[in-house]
């Protein structure tokens, strides 16, 4: 059955689609387009109370039932869970995996995410400001590095949902103010996921 995905170009956004792909799971795209406030429609709130992108129904949920889920992050580990992909069944490894998540989620995400406000959109140039997210980021960059120089991918030595969480993130390097040469385990783990044809299809949703 097909998965309702309602999303938007954001790296939020693509980790869902990316996934989706990955797991060659059926879906059909609704685009939320942030930008106007689509967000905020009353249909749309039903579905992710909490206003944000991603989320999505799942036509064939737990008990059979649709079942409409918002949170990239939960959203990754339910579908994980429902085709037993991209996540170790060994209990260790997939609590590394959930720590690596977290690590985007908690991180990654929200600093990444003020970098770019303060760098590319904010109508006003503020110095603090600029300088505080771009100094995390890189300390995060450099967190990763450190990680990837241990382990091919973040959770280990597969390709997991930590991954496919942190790659569209990293992807908007140049957003941010950083070269990845700087960092040259994420530099390598960030060109053998953008060869995977399945990112490449995710990473181009909603179109």
């Amino acid at each position: 059955m097909t998965i309702e995905l309602y999303t938007w170009g954001t790296p939020n956004g693509r980790k869902v689609s990316v996934m989706l792909e990955e797991c060659a799971l059926p879906y059909r795209v609704h685009k939320i387009d942030i930008g106007k406030g689509d967000q905020f429609k009353p249909e749309f709130v039903k579905i992710s109370p909490n206003s944000k992108i991603p989320a999505i129904v799942d036509p064939d949920g737990p008990g059979g039932g649709p079942f409409p889920l918002f949170e990239s992050g939960a959203i990754l580990i339910y579908l994980a869970e429902k085709t037993g992909r991209f996540c170790p069944s060994e209990p260790r490894a997939r609590h590394v995996t959930y720590q690596w998540l977290m690590f985007q989620m908690g991180g990654v995400g929200p600093m990444f995410g003020q970098a770019h406000h303060f760098m590319r959109f904010a109508p006003e140039k503020i110095a603090y400001a600029i300088q505080r997210y771009g100094k995390e980021t890189k300390r995060l960059y450099g967190v990763m590095d450190r990680r990837l120089g241990e382990a091919a991918y973040l959770g280990g030595a597969d390709y997991t949902i930590a991954d496919v969480a942190t790659f569209p993130w990293v992807a908007r390097h140049e957003w941010h103010g950083v070269a990845l040469a700087e960092f040259p385990n994420v530099k390598r783990w960030f060109e053998a996921i953008a060869a995977r044809p399945a990112v490449a299809k995710g990473m181009a949703v909603p179109g």
